[in-house]
């Protein structure tokens, strides 16, 4: 057997000492409790949602990319007394205001107003049939997604998902 030796006549097991070098680190590791070595350049932390606002107004950034930074995104929401969305109707078709920080949303709400805060995927996934939403309302960017755009923005997510 490995790791102990047996004596049919002790009745009991008694373990061997380890093998050399047992329970130390490899060769050119760190010793144990020390930190690897960090990297010397830090990862590039992706566009923020304000960012691919301005990016997609300006033409610079493509839908699918947009699409990409929206649905793991931070998306600030102004609340009502009751649960849900916001929406406005006094346009062509009911959009709901979201914006894509804390300070868009005061400009435009002003300081004491409710909110919650939900991801981009969520908001697809929330939205209800027939609306749309805007993005900054008040920003110098303001970005109009109308019910057909959500509906191609909700395909794209499920063609990416699920294929």
């Amino acid at each position: 057997m490995y790791g102990y030796e047996q004596h049919a006549s002790a009745g009991h097991q008694q373990y061997g000492a380890p093998p050399p070098g047992y329970g130390q680190p490899p060769p050119g590791a760190p010793p144990h409790g020390a930190q690897p070595p960090q990297a010397h350049y830090p990862e590039p932390s992706p566009p923020s949602l304000a960012d691919a606002v301005r990016g997609f107004a300006t033409g610079a950034l493509s839908p699918e990319d947009f699409q990409g930074i929206f649905h793991n995104a931070r998306v600030y929401c102004p609340r009502g007394e009751t649960p849900g969305f916001l929406a406005l109707h006094n346009t062509q078709q009911p959009v709901i205001p979201m914006f894509t920080s804390l300070k868009e949303l005061r400009a435009y709400a002003g300081k004491e107003s409710r909110y919650f805060v939900i991801t981009g995927a969520e908001v697809l996934d929330l939205l209800p049939t027939g609306y749309g939403f805007v993005l900054d309302m008040e920003g110098d960017h303001r970005v109009v997604f109308d019910a057909k755009a959500v509906e191609e923005m909700v395909d794209f997510a499920m063609h990416r998902m699920y294929g």
